[in-house]
Parts: C-alpha cells; sequence; structure tokens
C-alpha cells in the first residue's frame, strides 16, 4: 500500500468513531439465548418391602391356631358347703305330716318320703353318708323364715316354684322332682261331681300356701260362691274336713291321695277330675350362694341321668369299670367333674348306691307297692311321655 492510500484508510477510521460517538439513536440490545444444563432433583418415595419372618407348617401338619389362655378356677366349694362339711350333718327343712312325702314313720319313728330321700341324696353327695341328716319339721308358714334366716340348709318340702318365690324371697329354686296340681277332694254320697256343685259351699285349705290363693282365684274365675276356712297345716286341715266342717278338701293332687288314707274313712271319698293348677314342687336354696344351688341341682340330675342310663341301687357295683363313656363319667372313674362342684369325682355314685336313681326313689315311696299307687305321669322321663328332662353330665 502506497502512502496516499493509507491515508485514506485511516480517514475512514477516523470518520466512522466519530459517527457512533454522536449518533443520536438508542444502541441496539441483542438478546442471546444460551442453552444451560440445569440439575434439578426430585423426592421420590420408594415403598421399600419389609421382610417378615413367616413360619412354615411341616408338610402334613395343619398350622395350629393361636388360642388365648384363659385361666380357669375350680369350685372350692361355697360357704354353706364348708359349714355342712365342718358340721358333719345336712340340715334340711323337710315335712313329718305328708304321707308318701315327709312323714314320721311310726313303724320306724323316723322321717321318712320322697322329699326325705333327696334331703339324704344331697348328704350323700356331700358327705359320703345319706344318713348324715337333720330333719327341721316345717309348715307352709314356717318353712320359708326356716331357710332366711339359716336354720337349715335346705328346703325340701313339697313346695312350689312360683316367680314370686324366686324373686322376692331371696330363694334358688333346683330343678322340680314332682309335678303336681291343685285338686279338690269331696265325700262320695255328697252329690258333688264337679267343681260348680260347690256352689254356696265350705272348702278347707292350709294357710301359707299356693292352694289358698289358687282356690279363691279359680272359684272367682268359674263365677261360683264359697265359703274359704283356712287352717294352719295339714293335719289340722285334714282333720277339720274328715269331721264335717267343710263340703271340700283342697291341696296338691298328690297331697289329696297320701291325705285320703288317714281319714277315719278313706273310701268314703273321691278326688275330682279337675285340676286347678299347676305346681312343680323341688328344693330351694338361698339366694347368692350358687355353688351350693349347683350341688343341690346336680344331684337331681344325676337321679335322672341314671334313670335314663339303667344305673339303679342294686346294679351300680355292677356298672363300675364298664367301657361305655358317659356311664364312667357318671359314677366318677373318668373326667374330673366333681371338682367344679368342690365335691370329691365319686359323688353321683354315692347318690345312686345309697339312696337310687329317680326310679327308685318314686317308687319306694309313691309307687304300686306303696298304699298310694300314685301313677308317674309327668314325672315319668322325656324318653317316656314325661317331662322330667335328663341335663347331660359331661
Amino acid at each position: 500500500m502506497n502512502k496516499k492510500q493509507l491515508i485514506m484508510v485511516v480517514g475512514l477510521l477516523l470518520l466512522g468513531l466519530f459517527l457512533v460517538a454522536c449518533g443520536s439513536g438508542e444502541p441496539e440490545v441483542v438478546e442471546v439465548t444460551r442453552e444451560v444444563e440445569v440439575e434439578v432433583t426430585r423426592e421420590v418415595q420408594v415403598e421399600v418391602p419389609v421382610e417378615v419372618p413367616v413360619e412354615v407348617p411341616v408338610e402334613g401338619e395343619a398350622p395350629e391356631p393361636e388360642i388365648q389362655q384363659v385361666p380357669v378356677t375350680f369350685a372350692e366349694g361355697g360357704e354353706t358347703l364348708a359349714q355342712v362339711q365342718e358340721r358333719g350333718t345336712l340340715k334340711c327343712g323337710g315335712n313329718h305330716n305328708v304321707p308318701g312325702f315327709g312323714y314320721l314313720d311310726p313303724d320306724t319313728a323316723e322321717v321318712a318320703g320322697f322329699d326325705i330321700d333327696y334331703c339324704k341324696a344331697v348328704a350323700a353327695a356331700t358327705l359320703g353318708d345319706a344318713e348324715a341328716i337333720e330333719i327341721t319339721p316345717t309348715t307352709g308358714d314356717t318353712r320359708f323364715p326356716t331357710l332366711q334366716s339359716g336354720e337349715v340348709d335346705v328346703l325340701i318340702r313339697n313346695t312350689t316354684w312360683t316367680f314370686s318365690r324366686d324373686t322376692a324371697l331371696g330363694f334358688d329354686f333346683a330343678p322340680t322332682t314332682f309335678y303336681d296340681g291343685q285338686g279338690m277332694m269331696v265325700r262320695k254320697d255328697s252329690g258333688i261331681e264337679t267343681l260348680e256343685d260347690l256352689e254356696g259351699g265350705t272348702v278347707c285349705v292350709q294357710s301359707g300356701t299356693t292352694t289358698e290363693l289358687n282356690l279363691a282365684q279359680y272359684f272367682e274365675t268359674i263365677g261360683v260362691s264359697i265359703e274359704i276356712l283356712v287352717y294352719p297345716d295339714a293335719p289340722s286341715t285334714s282333720e277339720a274336713y274328715d269331721s264335717g266342717a267343710c263340703d271340700g278338701f283342697t291341696t296338691d293332687k298328690s297331697g289329696l291321695v297320701t291325705q285320703q288314707i288317714l281319714l277315719s274313712e278313706p273310701d268314703a271319698h273321691t278326688i275330682l277330675a279337675e285340676t286347678m293348677s299347676r305346681e312343680p314342687l323341688g328344693p330351694l336354696t338361698r339366694h347368692g350362694d350358687n355353688n351350693w344351688n349347683d350341688i343341690v341341682s346336680w344331684v337331681v340330675y344325676c337321679t335322672f341321668n341314671a334313670e335314663l342310663l339303667g344305673i339303679n341301687q342294686a346294679n351300680v357295683d355292677d356298672m363300675l369299670g364298664g367301657d361305655v363313656p358317659v356311664i364312667s363319667d357318671l359314677l366318677g372313674e373318668t373326667a374330673d367333674l366333681g371338682q367344679n362342684l368342690g365335691l370329691s369325682n365319686d359323688w353321683c355314685y354315692q347318690v345312686i348306691k345309697q339312696v337310687g336313681n329317680y326310679e327308685d326313689i318314686y317308687m319306694r315311696n309313691l309307687g304300686p307297692d306303696t298304699p298310694f299307687n300314685l301313677p308317674r305321669g309327668l314325672n315319668s322321663l322325656v324318653t317316656d311321655g314325661g317331662i322330667l328332662y335328663p341335663v347331660p353330665y359331661r
């Protein structure tokens, strides 16, 4: 390049710089975009499986279910049982004036009868001795106070199971031992054939009994007007009727049958067919000692079960050592069911051996070989058309 050309280039450069410095427009802003890598971090919840040990059953064996262990306490006997065993005798409220059920036997001078045998059965179970009993005679008016006061341990005396007695008097009933109903006795020559024929007549009844209340209610229901004469006990009631003071004599039908033989002319009287009430009779205990009521109740069921299984007083020893489990359990050879009551396991064997099963007790006191010859009727086992149900002993 020659000197002249160099001067021209330098001049042009100086002119450009001058224009830029003195220009009036705003400078152009150029936006430049660059790609920038940005690292982004996010929290992610990941559920990690936890390894739980699993018990695998051995092949051929089913896994055992988890069983919650509940402590079981067997009965050691209630307060009444302890008192009876410490005393060595059972105090039983009974009757001295109802032949067949509870009466003073003139031949032996001892109290005997169907109810008395159940007193003996309780003594056999609890003391191992059926004769270790003390019978306190009671009337319809004195029987409940005698039990309430603790004078006796149990009341077994032709007593009807009713709502009010069960709930208001502080008692617990055991199973019914005799199903009965209220009847009416009249003289055969009186012309009275039905209860309606007693219109305007008089009826003798014992005080403090369900028969007294039933009598008034029943005759009011059928619209028959009678005069009711009340006496304190069975002998005075029967004597009043026998003397002619009353046209009719009412009590449980079983009581009428047993009282009839005591009348001066038994064959001169008849018991009307009509039944005025339901009278389930059985033992009762004071409320509050559940173990004692269980004992009395299962003594009754022992006699039912023994009859059902064909075990009686005569053959009970032959039944020992057999291969029928339910019989072995009942006789105390297997199982430990006696401990549930605080008794020895052979308590039911002692009842059967010393007193008998239900049939033994019934036939001995009320059956064909007695003056009463009472048909069993409702007092047969359910298997024989009655309503006595042997609750399973297992």
